[in-house]
C-alpha cells in the first residue's frame, strides 16, 4: 500500500481534528464543546450532503449505472446485518448481536465525507448520486436487525407482548437523521440549478470548517469510549476491524461488477464498509433496550471510524486501483 495515500490522508484537516479531540482527552485537557452543537453539526452535515445528491442527481438524471448502484446499495445494507449477526452470535447473546450486526449493515455519513475529501485531494471525481446510496443505507439494516432477533429470539412468547412493528418502521423511517437526509435529497432533486445557487455558501464555503468541529467532538467521544472497549475482550475488537475489511471487499466487487468509476467505487466500498454510530444506535436503545449500548457505540466510534480514516481509505482504493476497477 502507497503510504503517501495514508500520509495524505491522516494530514487532511478534519482528520487532524479528530486526533486533536483524542489527545485532548488523553492529556486531561479541560476542552469542552457543549453538547447542542454536536448535535447541531451532525445535523448540518446531513442537510448539507443530502442536498448536494439531490442537486447531482437532478443534474446527472437517473440512468442504468445509478439504478444498479442504488440497488446494490440496499442490497448490502440488508445482507451485511444477516451474516453479521451470525458471526456475533457466537460469542453474544440475541439482543447484542442484533444491534451491532445492525450497526454495521448501516452507515457513517462522517466516513464518506473523509473518503470524498480523499478524493479530492487526489483530484479524482465521484457522483452526487452516491450520495442518494448513502441515503438508502440507513434505514434497512434497523428492520434486518429487528426481524433477526425476533426469529432466533429464545424467549419470543414475552417479546410478543412488548414488539411493535409499527414502532420499528416509524423508528426506521421517521428517524430524525435518516428523516432530514432523504428530505434534503428530494429538496436538492426538487429545486436542482436554483435551489443549488441560493443554498451554495451555506451548503458548501462553510461544509469542511464544520466538518473539523464535528470530528473533534467525535474524537473526543472515541477517547472517552477506548476505556469500554478493554472489558469486551479480542472478539468484538477483531470484529471491528476484520468486518469492514470484509464487506469493504465485497463492495469493491460489485463495483467492478456494475462498472462504476474509481471515485464511485471507493465511496461504494467505504458505505459498505463503514458502521453508525448515529441513526443506529438511537434506533435501538428504543427497539432493543436489552443490547448494551457502550458495546455498539464504542465498536463503531473508537476502532472501526479511525480504522476506515487510517487504513481503510487508502487500503481501498488501492484494491481498487490494483484489480482495475
Amino acid at each position: 500500500m502507497n503510504l503517501n495515500l495514508i500520509v495524505s490522508n491522516i494530514l487532511n484537516p478534519p482528520v487532524l481534528f479528530f486526533f486533536l479531540g483524542m489527545l485532548a482527552i488523553f492529556l486531561k485537557s479541560d476542552l469542552d464543546i457543549p453538547q447542542p452543537l454536536p448535535k447541531l453539526f451532525s445535523l448540518y452535515l446531513l442537510l448539507a450532503i443530502g442536498f448536494k445528491g439531490g442537486y447531482e442527481i437532478a443534474e446527472s438524471g437517473i440512468n442504468a449505472e445509478i439504478a444498479m448502484t442504488l440497488a446494490a446499495a440496499i442490497l448490502m445494507a440488508s445482507i451485511v446485518p444477516i451474516y453479521s449477526f451470525f458471526i456475533l452470535k457466537i460469542k453474544l447473546d440475541n439482543h447484542n448481536a442484533a444491534a451491532i450486526a445492525a450497526t454495521y449493515g448501516s452507515i457513517s455519513a462522517v466516513t464518506f465525507i473523509t473518503a470524498q475529501s480523499f478524493l479530492k485531494i487526489l483530484s479524482i471525481d465521484s457522483s452526487g448520486h452516491m450520495v442518494a446510496a448513502l441515503a438508502l443505507m440507513e434505514s434497512p439494516a434497523i428492520i434486518v436487525g429487528i426481524v433477526l432477533l425476533r426469529i432466533f429470539s429464545q424467549d419470543q412468547e414475552q417479546d410478543k407482548g412488548e414488539f411493535s412493528w409499527g414502532e420499528v418502521l416509524r423508528e426506521a423511517f421517521l428517524n430524525g437523521s435518516v428523516f432530514l437526509l432523504v428530505g434534503s435529497v428530494i429538496i436538492g432533486l426538487l429545486t436542482g440549478e436554483k435551489g443549488w445557487e441560493k443554498l451554495h455558501p451555506f451548503t458548501q464555503d462553510i461544509f469542511y470548517g464544520v466538518l473539523a468541529f464535528f470530528l473533534l467532538d467525535m474524537g473526543m467521544v472515541a477517547a472517552r469510549r477506548v476505556k469500554e472497549l478493554s472489558n469486551t475482550g479480542y472478539f468484538l475488537i477483531g470484529f471491528s476491524i476484520f468486518m469492514p475489511l470484509v464487506n469493504a471487499l465485497i463492495g469493491i466487487i460489485l463495483a467492478k461488477f456494475i462498472g462504476i468509476s474509481p471515485g464511485n467505487a471507493l465511496l461504494f466500498a467505504v458505505l459498505c464498509a463503514s458502521a453508525s454510530y448515529i441513526a443506529v444506535p438511537a434506533a435501538m436503545r428504543i427497539t432493543v433496550p436489552e443490547a448494551n449500548p457502550s458495546l455498539y457505540v464504542s465498536m463503531a466510534l473508537a476502532l472501526t471510524f479511525p480504522f476506515n480514516i487510517i487504513i481503510g481509505i487508502p487500503l481501498y482504493f488501492n484494491i481498487i486501483k490494483l484489480i482495475g476497477v
